[in-house]
């Protein structure tokens, strides 16, 4: 049975995780999706750093951009990221850009374990046209956009310790990818 509140998941522990899961790619790749997943596949926690951003700042991300700008919103990413790698074990989803922040990157190297969920430019474009609700594709040609920002940020997700290629098939297929690269480097381990 699992006992749930937004933004976490727990269930009955089949695993030992000995460090956080920071899932890290672009906006589109599933990364929440796939992260609540595999925490209920882990019986651990799971949290989204967008959400908790707008946990912390009262309000959504659209609007930290529109009244702050993302140079506000990228600050206050850090230090929700910084503190969420201070709690126990568990899945961390980040946001697409989280990584651009040397801080950022230096503390999920040290405190975590990093997966890039790498996806293919023509279905990141499609699943994000689903939602209206991200910043920076809200101006511009969005798979322009799309191709710029994966270009500029792919080097920081090549870093990843464990890559895991996602597509247009069922999550738990990423899921199952992501336990292997896991129990590969000894992060997990059956209970």
């Amino acid at each position: 049975m699992l006992a749930t509140r937004p933004g976490r998941v727990y269930g009955v522990a089949m695993f030992s995780l000995k460090r956080t899961v920071a899932l890290v790619g672009m906006m589109g790749a599933g990364k929440s999706s796939v992260g609540r997943r595999l925490a209920c596949r882990l019986a651990v926690p799971f949290c989204d750093a967008d959400s908790e951003i707008e946990i912390a700042a009262g309000c959504s991300i659209v609007g930290i951009f529109d009244r702050f700008g993302e140079t506000a919103f990228r600050e206050g990413e850090r230090r929700v990221i910084l503190r969420l790698l201070h709690e126990p074990p568990h899945i961390l989803a980040t946001g697409g850009g989280a990584l651009l922040d040397p801080m950022t990157r230096e503390q999920i190297a040290k405190d975590a374990i990093s997966v890039w969920l790498r996806a293919p430019l023509e279905l990141l474009v499609t699943r994000v046209a689903r939602r209206d609700t991200r910043p920076l594709l809200r101006h511009g040609e969005r798979s322009e956009t799309m191709e710029r920002l994966l270009a500029e940020r792919e080097p920081f997700y090549a870093q990843a310790e464990i890559v895991v290629d996602v597509d247009n098939g069922p999550h738990g297929i990423a899921v199952e990818r992501i336990v292997a690269g896991l129990k590969a480097t000894g992060v997990l381990e059956t209970a």
